[in-house]
Protein backbone atom coordinates (compact mmCIF):
# COMPACT_ATOMS: atom_id res chain seq x y z
CA UNK A 1 0.00 0.00 0.00
CA UNK A 2 1.62 3.07 -1.09
CA UNK A 3 0.93 6.55 -0.56
CA UNK A 4 1.27 9.73 -2.67
CA UNK A 5 2.95 13.33 -1.79
CA UNK A 6 0.09 15.45 -1.95
CA UNK A 7 -0.44 17.52 0.81
CA UNK A 8 -3.32 20.15 0.81
CA UNK A 9 -2.73 23.87 2.98
CA UNK A 10 -5.36 26.21 3.72
CA UNK A 11 -6.56 28.80 6.11
CA UNK A 12 -10.60 28.12 6.46
CA UNK A 13 -12.20 28.72 9.41
CA UNK A 14 -12.46 25.87 11.47
CA UNK A 15 -15.68 25.83 14.12
CA UNK A 16 -14.48 25.27 17.63
CA UNK A 17 -15.45 22.39 19.68
CA UNK A 18 -18.81 23.04 21.54
CA UNK A 19 -19.88 24.61 18.72
CA UNK A 20 -23.66 23.54 17.17
CA UNK A 21 -23.05 20.97 14.47
CA UNK A 22 -23.60 23.27 11.35
CA UNK A 23 -22.28 22.36 8.06
CA UNK A 24 -19.08 24.01 6.84
CA UNK A 25 -18.88 25.10 3.10
CA UNK A 26 -15.73 23.01 1.70
CA UNK A 27 -13.15 24.83 -0.40
CA UNK A 28 -13.12 21.77 -2.72
CA UNK A 29 -13.27 17.88 -2.33
CA UNK A 30 -9.51 16.26 -1.74
CA UNK A 31 -8.47 14.88 -4.45
CA UNK A 32 -6.65 12.09 -2.35
CA UNK A 33 -7.12 11.26 1.27
CA UNK A 34 -4.43 9.84 2.70
CA UNK A 35 -4.83 7.88 5.84
CA UNK A 36 -2.78 5.91 8.48
CA UNK A 37 -3.77 3.66 10.76
CA UNK A 38 -2.50 -0.26 12.63
CA UNK A 39 -3.23 -3.70 11.84
CA UNK A 40 -4.89 -4.04 15.21
CA UNK A 41 -7.79 -5.43 16.70
CA UNK A 42 -7.87 -1.76 18.25
CA UNK A 43 -7.86 -0.36 15.15
CA UNK A 44 -11.27 -2.52 14.17
CA UNK A 45 -13.01 0.40 12.74
CA UNK A 46 -10.49 0.82 10.46
CA UNK A 47 -9.84 -2.06 8.94
CA UNK A 48 -13.58 -2.05 8.47
CA UNK A 49 -13.82 1.07 7.26
CA UNK A 50 -11.06 -0.07 4.31
CA UNK A 51 -11.71 -3.39 3.60
CA UNK A 52 -15.39 -3.35 3.21
CA UNK A 53 -15.15 -0.48 1.58
CA UNK A 54 -17.18 2.20 3.74
CA UNK A 55 -14.76 4.72 2.79
CA UNK A 56 -13.66 4.26 -0.38
CA UNK A 57 -18.07 4.32 -1.37
CA UNK A 58 -18.16 7.59 0.81
CA UNK A 59 -15.25 9.60 -0.73
CA UNK A 60 -16.53 8.50 -4.73
CA UNK A 61 -18.83 10.95 -4.97
CA UNK A 62 -16.06 13.55 -4.61
CA UNK A 63 -13.67 11.59 -6.84
CA UNK A 64 -11.53 11.31 -4.05
CA UNK A 65 -8.66 8.56 -4.48
CA UNK A 66 -8.20 6.94 -0.93
CA UNK A 67 -4.37 5.87 0.26
CA UNK A 68 -3.42 3.99 3.10
CA UNK A 69 -0.72 3.46 4.94
CA UNK A 70 -0.17 1.04 7.82
CA UNK A 71 1.62 1.82 11.00
CA UNK A 72 2.97 -0.24 14.24
CA UNK A 73 2.78 3.01 16.70
CA UNK A 74 1.19 5.87 17.20
CA UNK A 75 4.45 8.37 17.12
CA UNK A 76 5.43 7.07 14.14
CA UNK A 77 2.26 7.77 12.61
CA UNK A 78 1.95 11.48 14.35
CA UNK A 79 5.80 12.19 12.32
CA UNK A 80 4.35 11.22 9.15
CA UNK A 81 0.86 13.41 9.75
CA UNK A 82 3.14 16.66 10.84
CA UNK A 83 5.71 15.93 7.78
CA UNK A 84 3.04 16.12 5.15
CA UNK A 85 3.19 12.16 4.27
CA UNK A 86 -0.55 11.88 5.75
CA UNK A 87 -3.83 13.92 6.18
CA UNK A 88 -5.58 11.57 8.76
CA UNK A 89 -4.70 8.49 10.64
CA UNK A 90 -5.90 6.48 13.38
CA UNK A 91 -3.95 6.03 16.59
CA UNK A 92 -4.03 6.46 20.29
CA UNK A 93 -4.76 9.49 22.60
CA UNK A 94 -1.05 10.00 23.84
CA UNK A 95 0.41 10.85 20.53
CA UNK A 96 -2.16 12.62 19.43
CA UNK A 97 -2.13 14.85 22.52
CA UNK A 98 1.70 15.41 22.74
CA UNK A 99 1.57 16.29 18.88
CA UNK A 100 -1.54 18.68 19.43
CA UNK A 101 0.53 20.80 22.78
CA UNK A 102 4.19 20.69 20.84
CA UNK A 103 2.67 22.60 18.10
CA UNK A 104 0.54 25.04 20.50
CA UNK A 105 -2.70 23.75 19.19
CA UNK A 106 -1.52 23.89 15.75
CA UNK A 107 -1.57 20.49 14.15
CA UNK A 108 -3.92 18.08 14.15
CA UNK A 109 -8.02 17.52 15.55
CA UNK A 110 -9.58 14.78 17.18
CA UNK A 111 -12.38 14.43 14.95
CA UNK A 112 -13.80 11.36 16.28
CA UNK A 113 -13.64 8.37 18.70
CA UNK A 114 -12.83 4.97 17.45
CA UNK A 115 -12.38 2.14 20.23
CA UNK A 116 -12.24 2.03 24.12
CA UNK A 117 -10.50 -0.62 26.42
CA UNK A 118 -8.06 -3.26 24.98
CA UNK A 119 -4.64 -2.72 26.57
CA UNK A 120 -3.50 -4.78 29.40
CA UNK A 121 0.10 -5.37 31.25
CA UNK A 122 0.39 -9.48 30.47
CA UNK A 123 3.44 -11.26 32.42
CA UNK A 124 5.06 -14.32 32.73
CA UNK A 125 3.80 -16.72 35.49
CA UNK A 126 6.28 -16.60 38.07
CA UNK A 127 4.93 -12.55 38.38
CA UNK A 128 1.72 -13.12 40.53
CA UNK A 129 1.53 -9.50 41.88
CA UNK A 130 2.52 -6.05 41.50
CA UNK A 131 5.41 -6.23 44.19
CA UNK A 132 6.92 -8.89 41.75
CA UNK A 133 7.90 -6.62 39.67
CA UNK A 134 11.06 -5.32 40.69
CA UNK A 135 14.16 -6.11 38.92
CA UNK A 136 12.06 -6.74 35.57
CA UNK A 137 12.11 -6.02 32.07
CA UNK A 138 8.84 -4.87 30.31
CA UNK A 139 8.43 -3.55 26.98
CA UNK A 140 6.02 -1.12 25.09
CA UNK A 141 5.01 -0.95 21.46
CA UNK A 142 6.94 2.39 20.98
CA UNK A 143 8.40 5.30 22.99
CA UNK A 144 5.84 7.78 23.83
CA UNK A 145 3.17 5.78 22.47
CA UNK A 146 -0.16 5.40 24.82
CA UNK A 147 0.94 2.46 26.47
CA UNK A 148 4.34 3.15 26.42
CA UNK A 149 3.28 5.99 28.89
CA UNK A 150 0.67 4.05 30.59
CA UNK A 151 3.22 1.61 31.37
CA UNK A 152 5.65 4.19 32.60
CA UNK A 153 2.90 6.04 34.23
CA UNK A 154 1.47 3.07 36.06
CA UNK A 155 5.23 2.21 37.58
CA UNK A 156 5.81 5.70 38.94
CA UNK A 157 2.30 5.50 40.78
CA UNK A 158 3.43 2.52 42.06
CA UNK A 159 6.66 3.84 43.16
CA UNK A 160 8.41 1.13 40.74
CA UNK A 161 9.96 3.83 38.07
CA UNK A 162 14.04 3.08 38.89
CA UNK A 163 13.39 -0.53 39.33
CA UNK A 164 11.58 -2.17 36.34
CA UNK A 165 13.25 -1.38 32.99
CA UNK A 166 11.16 0.01 29.99
CA UNK A 167 11.93 -1.73 26.47
CA UNK A 168 9.82 -0.64 23.78
CA UNK A 169 9.85 -3.07 21.20
CA UNK A 170 7.38 -3.36 18.07
CA UNK A 171 4.45 -5.59 18.82
CA UNK A 172 5.63 -8.04 16.05
CA UNK A 173 9.14 -9.11 18.02
CA UNK A 174 7.57 -9.21 21.82
CA UNK A 175 6.31 -12.71 21.27
CA UNK A 176 9.84 -13.75 20.29
CA UNK A 177 11.76 -11.71 23.19
CA UNK A 178 8.89 -13.36 25.48
CA UNK A 179 9.59 -16.81 24.21
CA UNK A 180 12.86 -16.65 24.78
CA UNK A 181 12.61 -14.79 28.35
CA UNK A 182 14.37 -11.61 27.30
CA UNK A 183 11.43 -9.77 28.52
CA UNK A 184 9.54 -10.40 31.52
CA UNK A 185 6.25 -9.03 30.34
CA UNK A 186 4.44 -6.39 28.02
CA UNK A 187 1.44 -3.39 28.17
CA UNK A 188 0.24 -4.16 24.95
CA UNK A 189 -2.89 -3.31 22.93
CA UNK A 190 -5.17 -6.00 21.62
CA UNK A 191 -4.68 -8.19 19.76
CA UNK A 192 -1.09 -8.48 21.13
CA UNK A 193 -1.98 -8.88 24.56
CA UNK A 194 -4.09 -11.94 23.97
CA UNK A 195 -1.39 -13.53 21.84
CA UNK A 196 1.04 -13.82 24.79
CA UNK A 197 -2.00 -14.79 26.95
CA UNK A 198 -3.36 -17.85 24.79
CA UNK A 199 -0.03 -18.69 23.10
CA UNK A 200 2.88 -18.46 25.38
CA UNK A 201 1.62 -18.69 28.73
CA UNK A 202 1.56 -15.00 29.98
CA UNK A 203 -1.55 -13.79 32.46
CA UNK A 204 -2.90 -10.26 32.28
CA UNK A 205 -1.57 -8.78 35.85
CA UNK A 206 -2.98 -5.48 35.21
CA UNK A 207 -6.16 -4.93 32.93
CA UNK A 208 -6.26 -1.10 31.81
CA UNK A 209 -9.42 -0.63 32.26
CA UNK A 210 -9.26 -1.75 36.10
CA UNK A 211 -7.52 1.89 36.54
CA UNK A 212 -9.90 4.02 34.92
CA UNK A 213 -13.68 5.41 36.06
CA UNK A 214 -16.27 2.84 35.19
CA UNK A 215 -13.78 1.43 33.09
CA UNK A 216 -13.70 3.52 30.20
CA UNK A 217 -10.79 4.83 28.19
CA UNK A 218 -9.77 5.50 25.55
CA UNK A 219 -7.23 3.60 23.24
CA UNK A 220 -8.05 4.48 19.41
CA UNK A 221 -9.19 7.99 18.10
CA UNK A 222 -9.59 9.53 14.96
CA UNK A 223 -6.87 12.25 14.16
CA UNK A 224 -6.97 14.80 10.97
CA UNK A 225 -4.23 17.84 9.90
CA UNK A 226 -6.04 20.75 10.68
CA UNK A 227 -4.72 22.28 7.19
CA UNK A 228 -6.36 19.16 5.99
CA UNK A 229 -9.33 20.10 7.95
CA UNK A 230 -9.19 23.42 6.51
CA UNK A 231 -9.01 22.74 3.20
CA UNK A 232 -11.71 19.79 2.64
CA UNK A 233 -13.93 20.03 5.73
CA UNK A 234 -16.19 17.57 3.41
CA UNK A 235 -13.71 14.86 2.61
CA UNK A 236 -13.72 14.85 6.43
CA UNK A 237 -17.30 14.50 7.00
CA UNK A 238 -16.60 11.56 4.99
CA UNK A 239 -13.99 10.00 7.10
CA UNK A 240 -15.67 10.58 10.12
CA UNK A 241 -19.38 9.24 8.71
CA UNK A 242 -17.59 5.91 7.70
CA UNK A 243 -15.93 5.63 10.82
CA UNK A 244 -19.05 5.71 12.64
CA UNK A 245 -20.52 3.53 9.76
CA UNK A 246 -18.09 0.88 10.30
CA UNK A 247 -18.65 1.22 14.35
CA UNK A 248 -22.56 1.01 14.04
CA UNK A 249 -21.44 -2.38 11.73
CA UNK A 250 -18.98 -3.40 14.39
CA UNK A 251 -21.59 -3.24 16.63
CA UNK A 252 -24.40 -5.01 15.12
CA UNK A 253 -23.67 -8.22 13.54
CA UNK A 254 -22.84 -11.06 14.91
CA UNK A 255 -19.70 -12.27 17.05
CA UNK A 256 -18.92 -15.07 13.84
CA UNK A 257 -19.52 -12.70 11.44
CA UNK A 258 -17.32 -9.50 13.35
CA UNK A 259 -14.60 -12.20 13.85
CA UNK A 260 -14.73 -13.43 9.87
CA UNK A 261 -14.31 -9.85 9.19
CA UNK A 262 -11.58 -8.60 11.22
CA UNK A 263 -9.64 -11.82 10.25
CA UNK A 264 -10.10 -11.10 6.54
CA UNK A 265 -8.87 -7.78 6.82
CA UNK A 266 -5.54 -8.79 8.66
CA UNK A 267 -4.85 -11.38 6.32
CA UNK A 268 -5.32 -9.10 3.66
CA UNK A 269 -2.89 -6.50 5.36
CA UNK A 270 -0.63 -9.08 7.05
CA UNK A 271 -0.71 -12.09 4.44
CA UNK A 272 -1.88 -13.58 7.60
CA UNK A 273 -3.25 -13.54 10.83
CA UNK A 274 -3.40 -14.85 14.48
CA UNK A 275 -5.94 -17.63 15.26
CA UNK A 276 -9.32 -17.45 15.47
CA UNK A 277 -9.14 -17.61 19.57
CA UNK A 278 -6.78 -14.86 19.94
CA UNK A 279 -8.93 -12.85 17.97
CA UNK A 280 -11.59 -13.30 19.32
CA UNK A 281 -10.80 -13.23 22.74
CA UNK A 282 -9.32 -9.35 21.81
CA UNK A 283 -12.19 -8.43 20.59
CA UNK A 284 -14.15 -9.33 23.52
CA UNK A 285 -11.54 -6.56 25.82
CA UNK A 286 -12.30 -3.87 23.66
CA UNK A 287 -15.56 -1.68 22.66
CA UNK A 288 -16.32 0.91 19.85
CA UNK A 289 -17.45 4.22 20.02
CA UNK A 290 -17.64 7.62 18.15
CA UNK A 291 -17.56 9.66 20.91
CA UNK A 292 -14.47 10.39 21.85
CA UNK A 293 -13.84 10.30 25.70
CA UNK A 294 -12.80 13.98 26.05
CA UNK A 295 -13.03 13.53 29.93
CA UNK A 296 -9.64 11.39 29.99
CA UNK A 297 -7.64 13.78 28.20
CA UNK A 298 -6.85 16.23 30.97
CA UNK A 299 -5.59 12.82 33.11
CA UNK A 300 -3.47 11.72 29.59
CA UNK A 301 -1.84 14.63 29.25
CA UNK A 302 -0.93 15.09 33.43
CA UNK A 303 0.23 11.04 33.02
CA UNK A 304 2.47 12.01 29.97
CA UNK A 305 3.71 14.93 31.91
CA UNK A 306 4.43 13.01 34.96
CA UNK A 307 6.74 10.38 33.11
CA UNK A 308 8.30 13.11 30.88
CA UNK A 309 7.11 12.55 27.79
CA UNK A 310 5.80 15.70 26.48
CA UNK A 311 4.65 19.16 28.53
CA UNK A 312 1.30 20.08 30.62
CA UNK A 313 -1.15 22.36 28.67
CA UNK A 314 -4.21 22.74 27.79
CA UNK A 315 -6.63 20.77 26.03
CA UNK A 316 -9.99 21.40 25.78
CA UNK A 317 -10.21 22.03 22.27
CA UNK A 318 -8.46 19.32 20.65
CA UNK A 319 -12.01 17.86 19.39
CA UNK A 320 -13.76 19.24 16.17
CA UNK A 321 -16.90 16.94 17.03
CA UNK A 322 -19.24 19.06 14.64
CA UNK A 323 -19.50 15.77 12.29
CA UNK A 324 -20.32 13.05 14.59
CA UNK A 325 -24.10 11.17 15.23
CA UNK A 326 -24.64 12.04 11.50
CA UNK A 327 -25.94 8.49 9.59
CA UNK A 328 -25.34 9.41 5.81
CA UNK A 329 -25.77 5.79 4.98
CA UNK A 330 -28.94 5.11 6.42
Amino acid sequence: MGFLAIFAVGTAFVPPLGEAKAQVSATSAAKELRLGYFANVTHAPALIADHQGFLESALKSDNTQLETQIFNAGPAAIEALNSGALDAAYLGPSPALTSYLASAGKSLKIVAGVTNGGASLVVSKDIRSVEDLPGTELATPQFGGTQDVALRHYLLDQGLGEQVTVTPSSNGTVPQLFARQAIDGAWLPEPHASLLVKEHEAHRLINESSLWPKGKFPTTVLVVSQDFLAEHPQSVAKLVAANAQSIHWLNSVSAAERLSAVQAALNKINGSSLSDEVINLALGQVSFDEIPLEDTFKTLVAHQSAVGIGEPGEVTNIVNDQWIGQRPWE
